[in-house]
């Protein structure tokens, strides 16, 4: 039988958490809307740990260099890289306990709080700094146990058993892609620009052709942004296919087939596209097996899930956004069986609802992503990196 865990003080052993269970980290954990507020990161009573160095200290990059930089998981230059501790612990704020604000370190952007001071709750029996509240507008609301400073112990309850890849079939694993107001899940465009990042990395910046249904309806508009077009397509804006006409190509970016923010073609279009397909438990590869796999992570763990015996290129996604590409629900206003007369059609069908806009990902959920992969250090990637700043960043850096 396995237990909820508990985290303690390590100097004074006061318990500082409801008991938890662990959870993957999510993948939108240090990406949410610009100047907004959000809900907790976390459910209820679970926990994550990020196993990469996260918070303050920040170094510039000119100042420690490619090696050092490497060695906390960045590959490419970036304007500051994180010295923070590995293995910090999140957290709902709602599961918090016998923790006390440090004032004097409650430094925030606009309308909370955003840790830049370092650790801002102190255990409540002995007052050592031991986590982080985040909560400013643009950050998911989340609590930081320091790993130094807790101890992970066990609560004496039974757990539940553990997330696996049968939560995956359930509804209510399924997220949505657009929010309650109309606009596109944050979720969805935190875990499209991470899944892009690796579909750069996995194809070094050629096209790709993506399967008909929820996967090109919903990321089509998305990879057209960050990929070379199809033979005999038109570049992508971001008001879609028609929004502007084609412009000169970039002369520097002749292996780079980005469309960039003004929907002007960065380099040629490129042949041969990579066929890409969805994959995950349930639901299994076409045949032939196509170029790159969409697979989810595993609800636990992370990992990306794999055919058995399967050692080509998978591309891993939020397992909450895979489940709901995999199983959308009713997507047919026409009666399973039989059919309608003609000149009848159903008052009773939902329209799936759908923004006024294409759905886009987070720039820097892609960013940060693409730079922690090796492969960026490939002269094709790193020219396709340049690239994408000359895009999104038309003045000099």
């Amino acid at each position: 039988m396995s237990f909820l865990d508990v985290f303690v003080c390590a100097r004074c052993g006061t318990e500082l958490t409801a008991p938890l269970s662990r959870v993957a980290l999510p993948v939108h954990v240090h990406h949410g809307g610009w100047e907004e507020l959000h809900p907790p990161l976390m459910e209820p009573s679970t926990y994550a740990v990020e196993p990469l160095p996260s918070g303050p200290p920040w170094r510039r990059w000119a100042e420690v260099g490619a090696d050092a930089a490497a060695r906390q998981g960045v590959f490419a230059p970036v304007y500051s890289v994180s010295f923070g501790a590995r293995n910090r612990i999140v957290i709902a704020p709602g599961d918090s306990r016998s923790m006390t604000l440090i004032l004097e370190k409650c430094e925030g952007y606009c309308r909370g709080v955003d840790g830049r001071a370092g650790p801002n709750l102190a255990c409540g029996g002995c007052g050592r700094a031991v986590a982080t509240r985040m909560d400013d507008c643009g950050m998911w609301q989340t609590v930081w146990l320091e790993p130094d400073a807790v101890a992970r112990r066990t609560s004496g309850l039974p757990a539940g058993p553990p997330p696996d890849w049968d939560d995956l079939t359930r509804a209510e694993h399924r997220v949505p892609p657009v929010e309650a107001d109309g606009s596109w899940s944050r979720r969805w465009e935190a875990a499209v620009g991470v899944a892009l990042a690796h579909l750069v990395a996995v194809t070094e910046d050629s096209p790709v052709s993506l399967p008909a249904g929820p996967v090109a309806e919903l990321l089509g508009h998305a990879v057209g942004q960050y990929l070379p077009a199809q033979p005999g397509a038109r570049p992508v804006g971001p008001g879609g296919p028609e929004s502007r006409p084609a412009g000169p190509a970039d002369p520097e970016a002749s292996s780079v087939g980005l469309a960039g923010p003004d929907g002007r073609s960065l380099g040629p279009v490129a042949p041969d596209p990579w066929s890409v397909g969805l994959a995950g438990p349930g639901t299994h590869p076409s045949r032939p097996r196509p170029d790159v796999l969409l697979v989810p992570r595993h609800p636990l763990t992370g990992a990306p899930w794999r055919p058995p015996g399967d050692e080509g290129a998978v591309v891993p996604l939020d397992s909450g956004v895979w489940a709901y590409l995999a199983h959308p629900g009713e997507t047919s206003p026409l009666p399973a069986t039989g059919g309608l007369p003609d000149g009848v059609l159903r008052d009773d069908y939902p329209l799936p609802p759908r923004p006024w806009y294409p759905l886009r990902p987070h720039h820097r959920a892609f960013e940060d992503t693409l730079v922690r992969l090796p492969a960026i250090r490939a002269p094709q990637l790193h020219r396709y990196r340049e690239a994408y700043h000359r895009a999104v960043s038309p003045t000099p850096r």
